[in-house]
């Protein structure tokens, strides 16, 4: 008896662990409708235009007033089809501190009553990608759901996107007002054009590519984020 005992109880333990890693991952495929979204902070406000990601899907909207509002891209269909550039629109989601982000759980049109929610999964087609070369004015930058920066709206409309990782590097650069070149994967469709950067810099020949070395600094002079640190001042 007392030799089944231990492996008695190790099945026992084995059986429990699995239940409940069963129950966890029953838990985190519970959808997203379960949760009511009319409970979180409200946000109203005009449509200027879509956000989209580099292979062309709505991930968000930008207000009139400059607000950001995420949205996932496999709900880029759904979007288009209730939310429209001119809407009025009602929006449910955390607001952001620091910036006019807001991570949407729900997008409302004022006038048709048209809603669109996360609650869906990702899909989407694959799409050839040339590389070529723009340039323009930022006018803002653009972010991630959790506010890091990924990318910027240029005055024509276009939007750069690269990684987080990238922007942080390309920080000198990428600052509202200055004029940029980039190189990538541009695509241009009827919801706006969006770059795919693969390479920044001042003019088409003087850009560093993304994986590359650590860019120049920008031409407004600011302090060189990625070289060594400056050498201590002399002691009086």
């Amino acid at each position: 008896m007392k030799v089944l005992k231990k492996p008695t109880r190790a099945l026992g333990c084995a059986l429990l662990a699995a239940t409940t890693v069963g129950a966890a991952s029953v838990y985190a495929q519970i959808p997203a409708a379960v949760w009511d979204s009319s409970q979180l902070p409200e946000t109203r406000g005009r449509v200027k235009q879509y956000t989209l990601t580099p292979r062309g899907d709505v991930d968000g909207l930008i207000l009139v007033d400059g607000t950001e509002a995420k949205l996932p891209p496999h709900l880029s269909a759904q979007t288009v089809y209730a939310i429209r550039p001119g809407d009025e629109v009602s929006i449910r989601g955390l607001r952001a501190r620091a910036i006019p982000l807001i991570d949407a759980a729900s997008v409302t049109n004022v006038t048709t009553g048209r809603s669109i929610a996360d609650n869906a999964l990702p899909h989407g087609p694959d799409r050839d990608r040339v590389q070529q070369a723009i340039g323009g004015r930022i006018v803002t930058l653009l972010h991630g759901k959790r506010g890091e920066v990924n990318g910027a709206l240029l005055d024509d409309s276009t939007q750069l996107r690269l990684p987080p990782k990238q922007a942080e590097r390309f920080a000198d650069w990428l600052q509202p007002g200055q004029t940029v070149s980039a190189r990538g994967v541009l695509l241009d469709s009827a919801l706006g054009k969006v770059m795919d950067v693969q390479a920044l810099g001042a003019s088409p020949d003087q850009m560093t590519e993304l994986d590359g070395p650590r860019p120049p600094r920008g031409p407004k002079g600011g302090p060189d984020r990625f070289g060594p640190p400056p050498p201590p001042p002399p002691r009086g």
